[in-house]
């Protein structure tokens, strides 16, 4: 009895001793831990970061690989209108664009928020009427101009009335990550381009006058 007591005592000695070796593992693991989670988090910032400059459901539409022209990452690297041509969403506000010679004035101004609408925006124009303003170049300058507006503006600094290049006034209301430009809403939000930012919306903006 004696003996089995003693070896009783031992085992148990020993398992405390397991225990032990174990609770410094998973501490110096904790630690470890620690470490790979703080790495987590410092990396887990920048997507935060991609989160707040770039949202909306309409971003899914825009290419993903940095290589392509269009993606977020080689739009950030160059001014608008050069940014714009390379991606799928915006070919027809390219076309615009360039009808009306907008493409210089707009890659060279500095610190500037495009409301850019994207293909489906014109695509709820009739046909008739869009050939009809693509050809009126008076007429498609002051309502891509209207689409412009100095600064380059924040989500945070997004709600308000702003004055366009037009000179004319837009209205942005609600915040976060949802926004209306008028009667349009934000599909794809705080695009960075070299020269602006860009707000995708899903309807085009037509001034008063």
């Amino acid at each position: 009895m004696s003996r089995r007591t003693i070896a009783a005592i031992i085992a148990v000695g020993a398992l405390a001793l397991s225990a032990c070796g174990n609770s410094d593992d998973g501490a110096g693991g904790g630690s470890n831990a620690d470490t790979p989670t703080g790495g987590m988090s410092t990396s887990a910032a920048p997507p935060a970061g991609m989160m707040a400059r770039q949202f909306g459901a309409g971003c899914a539409a825009v290419p993903t690989d940095p290589s392509n022209p269009g993606s977020f990452d080689a739009m950030a690297k160059v001014p608008v209108a050069t940014a714009a041509s390379g991606n799928p969403v915006l070919s027809t506000l390219v076309t615009a664009v360039k009808k009306a010679n907008l493409v210089d004035s707009l890659n060279s101004a500095q610190g500037i928020t495009v409301f850019a609408p994207a293909n489906d925006a014109f695509a709820k124009i009739p046909k008739a009427d869009l050939d009809k303003v693509l050809a009126d170049n008076a007429t498609l300058t002051k309502i891509l101009t209207y689409h412009v507006v100095p600064g380059q503006l924040s989500p945070e600094q997004l709600a308000g009335t702003h004055k366009t290049l037009q000179g004319g006034t837009v209205t942005v209301t609600g915040g976060g990550t949802d926004f209306m430009v008028g009667n349009a809403t934000v599909v794809c939000g705080n695009v960075s381009t070299a020269n602006a930012t860009v707000y995708i919306i899903d309807t085009v903006l037509m001034p008063s006058s």
